[in-house]
């Protein structure tokens, strides 16, 4: 399976996934596809020495070793089972300096009584129980006193685990090859209708693939960009003046309803003159 899948915000990913002896496996690789409405070209090449190369819009995007990117086979190195990390590798590349120590005044508790605090007037030791003030942070306290630290004069670095041929590794050197491919066919699923998918080519000749891609889409993008350009500035400028227009409309509103109040007000007034 090869091609761009987009699902919601999170998933916009080029698929590509190899049948092989029986098992679907994925691209250990995140390809980026294109989440543009534009129509774009998609092209995946198997090379005879095993290596792959992805590309979109007749550019390169990813590429490497089909066994490297894909799990075909159980890994051609492993760590070695017999070694081990020895007894006295030091891997902290930071310890705490013995010829620090702490002040003499750190230690302060994290909370005292408030000085502020009073007891109640009514407070009844006999059934309330002996009086205590509240506590509070104490201004004074620093926390827990730790060490420097400084850099360990026996440190040895990170301890690499030492690797080995894997036993059970078998090499295929024709992982790239398909003897006879019978049919193509689109797994799709759309949420939102619109989406074109034509022109599709399979060939043993790159050169053939680009000419393919060139003659199709090639001859069609620059004329569809400028068509999306045009369309997205008609919405635009639609967008633009329908907002014009709701604001003129609002404005006149409210002009119209400030026009009522004053002449409400003008009435009560003329009958106030009346009465008077």
């Amino acid at each position: 399976m090869f091609g761009p899948d987009i699902c919601g915000y999170s998933t916009k990913k080029v698929h590509v996934i190899f049948t092989y002896k029986g098992k679907n496996l994925l691209i250990k690789k995140d390809i980026k596809c294109k989440d543009d409405e534009l129509t774009h070209v998609y092209t995946l090449i198997l090379n005879s020495d095993n290596t792959y190369e992805v590309r979109i819009d007749n550019e390169k995007v990813e590429s490497g070793k089909l066994e490297e990117d894909w799990d075909f086979s159980v890994p051609k190195r492993i760590p070695d089972p017999n070694a081990k990390k020895p007894s006295d590798w030091v891997d902290e590349a930071k310890i705490d300096d013995p010829s620090d120590t702490k002040p003499a005044d750190w230690d302060k508790p994290e909370h005292i009584p408030d000085p502020e605090a009073k007891k109640p007037e009514d407070w009844d030791d006999e059934i309330d129980g002996a009086w205590e003030a509240p506590m509070i942070d104490n201004p004074e306290y620093k926390g827990v006193w730790k060490a420097k630290q400084i850099d360990n004069p026996d440190y040895k670095g990170p301890w690499v685990h030492p690797e080995i041929d894997n036993p059970d590794y078998v090499e295929d050197p024709n992982l790239y090859l398909y003897k006879d491919i019978g049919a193509i066919g689109f797994d799709l699923w759309q949420v939102k209708s619109g989406t074109i998918f034509d022109n599709v080519i399979i060939t043993d000749s790159v050169q053939r693939a680009e000419d393919f891609a060139n003659e199709t889409w090639g001859k069609t993008k620059d004329a569809e960009k400028k068509m999306k350009d045009e369309q997205d500035e008609a919405e635009r400028k639609k967008e633009e003046e329908e907002r014009k227009k709701r604001e003129a409309e609002e404005k006149s509103k409210k002009s119209s309803d400030d026009g009522d109040e004053t002449d409400a007000e003008d009435t009560k007034t003329a009958h106030a003159e009346d009465e008077l």
